[in-house]
């Protein structure tokens, strides 16, 4: 599409925050960027970066709000449109909607949807921004903030001491990337899905019973 593409490695050189100043934008937009913005960078458009989030902020400000989001068992979210600021994630929002989580939906899933979303949303503001752009955004609340950590190899593991609820959280929230992990006769098993079934009494967590592993 003759559409020009950037691709520095970092955005903390003076070459390219510059060569960002010299597109004279009005607004940027940042989607699904792992790293805070320099506020050289945040500054070079004239109404600054609106980035998309999903989540519902503050609640899981950070890098990996989708599977935090999941493996904590929330059932509501939403995505949202944010200014961005030298914070993480902490600038004010210019656009929410809420989104009820469906029974069984993983990671994969639910950012297809807040990618549907999002795009859509970020069109709304835009236009908002284009006809009124003195308008201010809505400061987030200073209540309930939480912190979306990235996601460690210790988070994959699974622990079959814990509730088998907050096990099936973690396997749909780690799904399909990079996925829950358990050993089994020294090799890594992924697993990409499962299902919550009575317990035997008899046997301990994690041992396999009608062909299926136990999780109590």
């Amino acid at each position: 599409h003759s559409i020009p593409v950037f691709t520095p490695v970092s955005l903390k050189t003076p070459e390219v925050q510059e060569a960002l100043r010299g597109h004279q934008a009005d607004i940027a937009v940042v989607a699904a960027y792992g790293l805070l913005l320099p506020q050289a960078v945040l500054d070079a458009p004239r109404l600054g970066c609106i980035n998309i989030h999903p989540s519902d902020l503050p609640r899981w400000r950070g890098a990996a709000p989708l599977q935090r989001t999941l493996m904590a068992g929330d059932t509501e979210t939403a995505c949202c449109i944010i200014q961005l600021e030298a914070g993480l994630d902490t600038g004010p929002i210019w656009l929410r909607e809420p989104y009820s989580i469906p029974a069984g939906m993983n990671a994969g899933a639910l950012h297809d949807v807040m990618a549907e979303v999002g795009a859509r949303m970020v069109l709304e503001v835009l236009a908002l921004r284009e006809k009124q752009p003195e308008q201010a955004a809505t400061q987030q609340s200073a209540e309930g903030i939480t912190y979306a950590e990235k996601i460690t190899k210790a988070d994959r593991l699974l622990d079959w001491n814990k509730p088998a609820e907050m096990l099936l959280h973690q396997i749909r929230g780690l799904t399909p990337a990079p996925a829950a992990a358990m050993q089994l006769l020294g090799e890594q098993i992924k697993l990409f899905d499962a299902t919550v079934e009575a317990g035997d009494a008899a046997k301990p967590a994690g041992c396999f019973l009608d062909d299926a592993l136990l999780i109590n």
